[in-house]
């Protein structure tokens, strides 16, 4: 199969071209130096040129504090850019993958958002994922699916695991945010999730919203405390987590109380299953404290 991933240096464009190469696909991963998503032209001859069996929307913008006084180019990214890589695909007939998040939800409640829960992002970042939703949905009937996940992490790039190993190395005490509730996915798993998709969304069989994270919810504490326990694998020291409350730890975005995603739709799917994040924690670390 041959996938054009837009998207070429962040967390799950790496990992598509890691799980997809090693599937034996032909995996093409344009970045921000190739193209910008916000040009329609430029995305609809890429994706001319390329001529691909598969899409997949791994470009976003990502930086949910910065979002919230840049939010014009949040919006030319994650709305924008999404229309115009949704309209390439309906255009060719091409199967389209997008990968959207947990924020476009408001966080109340204790129960995990279904896909046809309503939405209400919290701040900018959430706002421009939801507008990006919108947009495939007001361009029509088209083979696609969208594939909402949370807690991303990954041995690339920025996130919550590489900076706990870089705090803990440093620091005997820290203090992790305990009230916020969600799903750590391992940025290969979500891969693997939208290579199962793929064919799929080719023939018919699976379309709209899915929503995949790892197969047990925690906290952003609980999360610390499983990174400081892998990393004593490899005998770092483990610091002692505090837990705090989201208003100890003020920040520009709000985030969702309640992140955790029901992932029943997407598991009712021929071979589905949700991955054991833990796992997917340990190989990241394994490979983060392998490079040094």
């Amino acid at each position: 199969m041959k996938v054009l991933v837009f998207g070429r240096g962040g967390q799950l464009a790496l990992a598509l071209r890691d799980q997809g190469s090693a599937a034996g696909h032909d995996v093409t991963c344009l970045g921000r130096e190739s193209l910008s998503i916000a040009d329609g032209s430029a995305v609809a001859n890429a994706v001319r040129r390329s001529t691909p069996d598969l899409i997949v929307n791994a470009a976003a913008y990502t930086a949910v504090d910065k979002a919230e006084s840049d939010a014009t180019e949040a919006f030319a990214v994650n709305r924008d850019g999404t229309r115009h890589i949704a309209a390439a695909a309906r255009d060719g007939d091409i199967p389209f993958i997008h990968v959207s998040t947990d924020y476009v939800f408001a966080g109340d409640g204790d129960r995990p958002w279904r896909e046809n829960d309503v939405t209400g992002p919290l701040g900018v970042y959430g706002a421009s994922k939801l507008a990006g939703e919108q947009a495939m949905a007001e361009l029509g009937p088209a083979r696609n699916a969208i594939l909402r996940t949370s807690w991303v992490f990954s041995p690339y790039g920025a996130n919550f695991v590489r900076t706990m190993l870089r705090l803990g190395a440093d620091r005997p005490e820290l203090r992790v945010v305990a009230d916020q509730h969600g799903r750590p996915t391992a940025a290969h798993d979500i891969a693997d999730a939208i290579l199962l998709l793929a064919p799929l969304v080719a023939n018919g069989m699976a379309q709209g919203l899915y929503h995949f994270g790892g197969a047990e919810p925690t906290t952003w504490h609980g999360f610390a405390q499983a990174v400081f326990a892998s990393a004593a694998r490899h005998g770092r020291p483990v610091p002692i987590v505090h837990p705090i409350t989201t208003a100890d730890y003020p920040t520009p975005a709000r985030r969702p109380a309640n992140s955790v995603l029901a992932c029943d739709r997407y598991l009712a799917l021929p071979g589905a299953t949700l991955p054991d994040w833990r796992v997917g924690l340990n190989r990241a670390v394994d490979t983060l404290l392998a490079a040094g």
